[in-house]
């Protein structure tokens, strides 16, 4: 009896596991689909109010430029929008190239693709001992890149941004964190955060689209891991991921 209903159980899981998959592939799809198709009429109304702007400047006056100003600034949102929703959509039809990785060169790497001259001399950044892993290099370093790039962006007020990077082992796992003392977040909020297109701050304090945040946490669920997070208003965010240990560098 005890087996019979294993079996139907693990039929049942089987099949739900076999929906679930049909319906995230077709999910996948469609916002692959209502993305793309969006860029054609998107370029056309970025493109005639250009035309507007410089051919027709003299006949429009102060609030008509303000008009197509506004215009410009919103596409120029919508297809970052849209950038973001593609690339999120493609994460799970990219196949997973594994390999052995050595994550502080990623880190490094990532963080000097992120700044500059003038925005490293407001940064300390900090890192510590970090775990080599294996995964697909690219995946992860767009994960650093959109972790590193939340920490620059929300400490962007702070006179003198500190970030700090590091990693432990933990019951089979790599697990790395990444900590800054910005405008940090509500607990209550978190399940918030991984959301597509949710935002805790609003676009006037911060740029953004929402996507980023759940760009990185499907690539850590593709890798076996989990994401989650930490924080405090005003007192700053942690995020953490952890990273299955296969075979060490």
């Amino acid at each position: 009896m005890i087996r019979e209903l294993n079996a139907n159980l693990e039929q049942r899981v089987e099949e739900r596991t076999s929906e679930l998959e049909v319906v995230n592939k077709e999910l996948g799809a469609f916002s692959y689909s209502v993305s793309h198709d969006l860029r054609a009429p998107l370029r056309s109304i970025s493109g005639f109010t250009q035309i507007l702007v410089e051919e027709y400047s003299s006949k429009l006056d102060d609030e008509g430029k303000r008009i197509c100003s506004v215009i410009q600034e919103n596409s120029l949102k919508m297809g970052n929008l849209i950038d973001d929703l593609l690339s999120f959509s493609r994460l799970n039809r990219t196949e997973l190239k594994k390999g052995l990785i050595n994550m502080k060169d990623i880190v490094n790497s990532a963080f000097s693709e992120l700044t500059d001259e003038s925005s490293v001399k407001r940064i300390q950044f900090k890192m510590g001992d970090i775990c080599n892993s294996s995964g697909d290099p690219n995946m992860l370093k767009q994960v650093w890149i959109n972790l590193i790039s939340n920490a620059i962006k929300y400490s962007s007020k702070k006179e003198k941004a500190i970030i700090t990077i590091g990693c432990k082992k933990e019951e089979g796992y790599c697990v790395y964190h990444i900590k800054d003392n910005g405008v940090g977040f509500d607990m209550a909020y978190m399940d918030k955060l991984f959301g597509v297109f949710q935002r805790l701050h609003s676009q006037k304090e911060f740029d953004g689209t929402g996507v980023g945040l759940a760009i990185v946490q499907r690539i850590v669920l593709r890798h076996g891991g989990k994401v989650w997070a930490k924080g405090e208003l005003d007192k700053g965010a942690e995020f953490y991921f952890s990273i299955p240990i296969i075979s060490e560098i």
